[in-house]
């Protein structure tokens, strides 16, 4: 290892994790190996294993970033909504859908299947989901805004499942959906 990456661990921690995204893109989650990811980062496997102990710790990590990654997005768009009521619903429609992070070609779509398989990776999402349901309570604490951020995760879920083949033109369908939380 070179004198220049013990000296920037977070770098390598970087490199790992977007490793690890672009081979949850191409090969889904069984495509990530931890040879795999040390091969693509130019790390060796005890490097890799440095920032991670585990594959599951990686893979972890990866969802732990991606979900940052997706408070920060969101936490842009309710900062630029004129309308409080409603914001953070409108915010996650809006990541789900037309995000540059968390669209239907992203790790998101991939780690968000396994999601589905996976318990601790549930539990990571469920935990995100309910701090941030908690956090903004006072302006998105409504049945319907329930309904619509659940509307929107069975939408995404299935578009991702048919690897983007929409069942039902999904511009359209964000507008639906934005239009029920100013109701």
């Amino acid at each position: 290892m070179s004198n220049a990456r013990r000296k920037q661990p977070e770098v390598v921690r970087r490199r790992l994790l977007d490793c690890a995204e672009a081979l949850a893109v191409e090969r889904g989650l069984a495509g990530i190996t931890v040879q795999a990811v040390a091969d693509a980062a130019g790390v060796t496997k005890g490097g890799l294993f440095h920032h991670f102990p585990t594959k599951q710790a990686l893979v972890e990590g990866m969802v732990a970033d991606l979900l940052h990654r997706l408070d920060r997005e969101i936490d842009a768009a309710i900062e630029k909504d004129p309308e409080p009521r409603g914001s953070f619903t409108r915010a996650y429609v809006d990541s789900v859908f037309v995000g540059r992070e968390f669209g239907f070609d992203t790790p998101w779509a991939a780690l968000s299947v396994a999601m589905v398989a996976e318990p601790h990776l549930r539990r990571l999402w469920a935990g995100w989901l309910d701090e941030r349901q908690h956090r903004h309570q006072d302006t998105d604490d409504d049945p319907m805004l329930e309904v619509v951020r659940l509307a929107v995760d069975g939408a995404w879920l299935s578009v991702t499942i048919r690897e983007g083949e929409a069942a039902s033109d999904i511009a359209e369908l964000r507008q639906r959906l934005i239009g029920l939380t100013r109701r």
